[in-house]
């Protein structure tokens, strides 16, 4: 039993840490190659040449809602995409929150700081290594993923707590193959 336990904590580590890798290649390098050197040397061109990074940051919007807004006024594909991707790819790491965290009991507040300051992390590291603009709307629309991945899983651990206390007082149970006896 124990062993299983283990194998189990280094599955959920191996895929949290897919799932970081996945978070990267999208948000920072938008589904291209990842490519180290190049990257490198843009990091320290731009730690060389602070004026760079200033550049970035004169077109990042620090302006809450004003993306999201023009984002629903023009409702393009590209728009739709933008919007719910940004809230899509952070709903498994609240969901990751709840399962890795679980004996910390995690609350919903600590649920957005942390998706926030993942996204906080991300959206900087764009500017930094000039791989696309700071826009405070990600943040948001990032936490509000977090926060929905999970609610979700939390939401769902009491409904199946619930259906299996539902079936214990009744002398019910679930065999092996999934009959209820």
């Amino acid at each position: 039993m124990k062993q299983m336990k283990i194998w189990n904590e280094m599955l959920l580590s191996a895929l949290f840490a897919f799932y970081l890798y996945v978070l990267f290649k999208v948000i920072l390098f938008k589904f291209s190659a990842i490519d180290l050197p190049s990257l490198w040397q843009q990091f320290q061109r731009n730690i060389e040449n602070p004026e760079h990074i200033q550049n970035r940051l004169e077109f990042a919007n620090f302006k809450p809602f004003v993306s999201i807004s023009s984002n629903i006024q023009s409702l393009s594909q590209h728009d739709l995409v933008n919007l719910f991707g940004n809230i899509a790819v952070f709903m498994p790491y609240g969901m990751f929150l709840v399962l890795m965290w679980r004996h910390k009991k995690i609350s919903l507040f600590g649920a957005l700081l942390r998706s926030v300051g993942l996204s906080l992390c991300l959206e900087s590291l764009q500017v930094v290594l000039s791989m696309g603009s700071f826009d405070v709307d990600d943040l948001i629309l990032n936490g509000l993923g977090g926060l929905l991945g999970y609610s979700i899983f939390k939401l769902s651990i009491k409904c199946k707590s619930i259906i299996i206390r539902m079936f214990e007082s009744q002398h019910m149970t679930f065999s092996k193959e999934g009959n209820i006896t």
